[in-house]
């Protein structure tokens, strides 16, 4: 279970460690991305120049080591416990940041611990070593690779927009250390154990802790770290044979409680260790609302109320209540002049002094039938090279069906095209049309003893100044793409 969890984290940390610096560049050269890729075109290579933060810098810093789990220890608790000791220690190390949570240390540690019932610069009581009491002294250097995780970014709240300038991180790692361990009774002083990494192989210890960072500006960082190092030593506090008998210890283990600087370096404003990817995207989405609220609509007005600004607005005058497209020119679906909101007949044209309804004769006594004149119903348009039937016609259409059935007459549903294309190819494409525009009706209750269907091609033009087509503006072209009735 534990071997299956590891996993699943180094799964989910990789990825993370080594696309920590995106790039706001988009790349358009048709290498990347690419269809192995994530699919967003917001990604490009991770190179050098794409990087946005400062990811390098050097720490140093001294403090304060004190050896406790041993047999000769530093501090010293209780009543009549004796004098505490305290050893000096420094460090410098180079930083570099893979995320903005994640980084490693590249660290070099020197100092001297002191250890015992005495300091080895005082002299000795008399009777020392009869009475267990030795002073002890280790000046070690050391160094090690440490991961550092960035807690604050890490549990940071997806809620939390405040910048911040306190960060808690967690330190570990493993390294090599060399030291000599002196012993001091009423005999002296003496070395007892010397190790030397490159001489005598090497000597494995490992370190882990945690410090508190204080942003100072974008150069510098202060920050107070404590650690505890295993050594895996039982010989480094110093005592020999008789004093590691005292106890069973496998190593001597020491804390080392630090003070120190980090310098950023860098080109950029901001590093790597204090950039919070969710605060950048509050900050840019606060950044676009402030310019949706700066945007000024319809500076002109909208003088007759139809909802399209004046601005773009080709008939300012458009009678209230009447729809309109999107220029806010009020829709004539039939355009047989007059509006739908006068149109008596919105799908069948008609001469505006009947108020766009086709004329007809009265009625035959008890027929119920109607007797037409020629009629035409325009409005049924269709794209460039198709006879699909667009969805917006079908309300058109199923007007027509009822009123073809309200009549007596048959009809001719006639096709018609633009003149882009050969006359052939023409003639075949409006047979279609009109034959598609037929069958639908019929399918939806006309009956088909009422209709036939006939194809004009190119030579029937709506607007015949459009040939050729490329002197015509395209709503032109559109409207010579059509459909309409004719009445037998």
């Amino acid at each position: 279970m534990k071997t299956k969890l590891a996993i699943l984290s180094l799964a989910i940390a990789v990825p993370s460690c080594v696309f920590a610096q995106d790039s706001i560049k988009v790349s358009n050269n048709g290498e990347y991305p690419n269809t192995f890729s994530s699919g967003s075109a917001n990604v490009e290579r991770f190179t050098q120049s794409s990087k946005r933060f400062n990811d390098w810098s050097i720490s140093f810093g001294a403090g304060v080591p004190l050896v406790q789990y041993a047999d000769l220890t530093s501090l010293k608790f209780g009543k009549g416990a004796g004098k505490s000791l305290v050893g000096y220690s420094a460090y410098l190390s180079i930083d570099k940041a893979i995320s903005h949570t994640f980084g490693l240390k590249l660290q070099y540690d020197r100092g001297e611990t002191r250890q015992g019932a005495f300091y080895t610069r005082d002299a000795a009581p008399a009777n020392a070593s009869a009475n267990g009491q030795y002073g002890g002294r280790t000046q070690y250097d050391a160094i090690s690779i440490l991961g550092d995780l960035n807690l604050t970014n890490l549990f940071r709240r997806v809620d939390n927009k405040s910048p911040y300038r306190w960060a808690l991180h967690g330190y570990a790692g493993v390294g090599t250390i060399g030291y000599r361990a002196y012993l001091k009774d009423e005999t002296g002083q003496r070395l007892v154990t010397e190790v030397k990494p490159i001489r005598d192989g090497l000597s494995f210890f490992g370190q882990g802790g945690a410090g508190l960072k204080y942003k100072i500006n974008r150069r510098l960082d202060i920050e107070g770290r404590v650690m505890y190092i295993v050594t895996t030593d039982d010989t480094f506090d110093g005592g020999d044979s008789v004093v590691n008998m005292r106890k069973d210890n496998n190593s001597d283990n020491f804390i080392n409680a630090t003070l120190g600087l980090s310098v950023k370096l860098g080109k950029h404003e901001s590093h790597l260790m204090w950039h919070d990817p969710l605060q950048e995207i509050y900050y840019r989405t606060d950044v676009l609302e402030s310019k949706i609220n700066d945007v000024e609509v319809c500076k002109a007005g909208d003088a007759d109320n139809d909802g399209v600004c004046d601005d773009w607005d080709r008939q300012l005058d458009t009678p209230a209540g009447a729809r309109v497209d999107g220029s806010g020119v009020a829709l004539d679906v039939d355009m047989d002049g007059v509006i739908d909101l006068y149109d008596k007949c919105v799908t069948v044209p008609g001469p505006v002094e009947n108020n766009g309804c086709p004329v007809t004769t009265a009625q035959t006594p008890n027929s119920g039938s109607v007797t037409e004149a020629e009629t035409k119903l325009d409005g049924i348009e269709f794209e460039l090279n198709s006879d699909k039937i667009l969805s917006n016609n079908t309300p058109i259409l199923n007007n027509a069906v009822g009123y073809i059935n309200s009549s007596n007459g048959a009809y001719t549903v006639v096709g018609a095209t633009d003149t882009r294309g050969s006359e052939a190819y023409n003639q075949k494409l409006s047979q279609n049309r009109a034959n598609n525009v037929k069958d639908y009706l019929i399918k939806n209750g006309v009956e088909s003893t009422k209709l036939d269907a006939q194809g004009n091609g190119k030579n029937d033009l709506k607007y015949p100044e459009c040939d050729p087509a490329s002197k015509c503006p395209e709503w032109k072209n559109k409207a010579n793409r059509r459909v309409y009735f004719k009445a037998k």
